[in-house]
């Protein structure tokens, strides 16, 4: 069985150049970059190239760059960093359907230290409203932290405008770019971003490796202390391997960006359409132009996601769920709720993430044929299904 993976936004695989790469530098540039002898000379300049490349990627300067292990880490530090440069005190604007790289920030933030947190609301395509960010600004707010593009829904938020409100109240500005970054263009020169979280993996790069890129002049205390790594704000030794094949993961993800944004919006529209028009009682999730190439998000009603996630998995289908129902909660996905989903509808969520190099037009088609005698045969051991037949058999009896 040829299998179809569509959970690109979860990660990717990791490319052949990148692996190439990384097998390179682990056998020939072991040195460590803080000593001074050959070995560490070229481990340094290995460093500081693969530096250069995500900051062009950025437009923004390399000593703005700090490498992370990841998003989660980046995020992490850009919210504690930020509230521990205020003194930790003060006031935090983030959104309901944040990461919880974030949302557990602000929890632990608001339960240890009594930060107090604005949760902005969305709209149904999970939208913020500009006007509401600006009335919960308030003198001691220290940062706003909104996520660039969604992971479920793949919603894209106004982060210039948010930027600009930022800036203009004179108030730190973080996002998370983990789903966004390779496939949008991000210019820090324009966007008015303070802070700007980014992971390897999602595009086809290692992973366990990321960076967090701060502005010059934010000055942010260092997260961890041990050492002068990261001109002394993320010490420990760096892990020079996974920082050179993310580099080389930028790299690959600029050549021909536009032509694979182009393929992966055909694919998105093919299955978006396909699915809407031969399932019935389905809902597309998020702005259906505002959103990161390749996510598409459906909640189905009359079924459960997990049951739907093994089904596609016996016919070598690779997805996720709103659900979090997989990872031991009974819970559905905080961002379905978020734009107003029915426990009953959000619990019935399946995500796919395209992505131009691992997915094709037959790949779609095939999901296209796939899904529907799935969703009938789920439907059919449903009793909320059922009863949904019947009251509407009674209704047209009763006209």
């Amino acid at each position: 069985m040829n299998r179809i993976y569509m959970d690109n936004a979860a990660t990717t695989r990791v490319s052949p150049a990148v692996v190439e790469k990384m097998g390179l530098v682990l056998q020939e540039v072991f040195g460590n970059p803080s000593s001074i002898y050959e070995e560490a000379r070229q481990a340094k300049q290995l460093l500081e190239e693969s530096r250069a490349v995500v900051a062009g990627a950025l437009n923004c300067k390399p000593q703005e760059i700090f490498f992370t292990s990841g998003g989660t880490e980046a995020d992490n530090w850009a919210v504690k960093g930020a509230f521990e440069k205020n003194g930790s005190k003060g006031h935090l604007i983030t959104t309901t359907i944040e990461h919880h790289a974030v949302l557990h920030v602000a929890e632990h933030l608001e339960k240890k230290f009594g930060c107090e947190v604005t949760y902005l609301p969305v709209d149904e395509n999970g939208l913020i409203s500009l006007e509401a960010l600006e009335e919960a600004i308030r003198p001691d707010t220290f940062l706003i932290s909104i996520m660039m593009g969604n992971n479920e829904i793949g919603t894209i938020q106004p982060v210039r405008e948010i930027g600009e409100l930022a800036r203009k109240h004179k108030v730190l500005f973080h996002t998370d770019a983990v789903q966004t970054f390779g496939k949008l263009p991000l210019d820090m020169a324009d966007l008015h971003v303070d802070m700007l979280s980014v992971s390897a993996h999602k595009i086809h790069g290692p992973k366990g490796v990321g960076c967090l890129y701060v502005r010059r002049g934010t000055n942010l205390p260092a997260m961890m202390h041990g050492g002068a790594q990261e001109r002394g704000k993320r010490p420990g030794t760096e892990n020079t391997a996974s920082i050179a094949g993310f580099a080389q993961a930028v790299r690959d993800s600029l050549e021909d960006r536009e032509a694979k944004n182009r393929k992966l919006l055909e694919l998105t529209d093919r299955l978006i359409e396909g699915v809407s028009e031969t399932i019935p009682h389905v809902r597309l999730n998020g702005h259906r132009e505002k959103r990161v190439p390749g996510n598409v998000n459906f909640s189905f009603e009359f079924v459960e996601g997990e049951s739907l996630l093994l089904m596609l998995e016996q016919q070598g289908v690779s997805a996720s769920s709103g659900s979090a129902c997989t990872s031991g909660s009974l819970d559905p996905s905080h961002v379905l709720l978020a734009i107003g989903l029915p426990h009953e509808i959000a619990h019935g969520s399946l995500r796919l993430s395209l992505d131009s190099e691992e997915n094709t037009m037959e790949d779609v088609e095939t999901l296209i044929r796939v899904l529907p005698p799935i969703l009938e045969r789920l439907r059919s051991m449903s009793p909320l299904y059922d009863d949904y037949v019947r009251q509407c058999r009674k209704g047209e009896s009763d006209v």
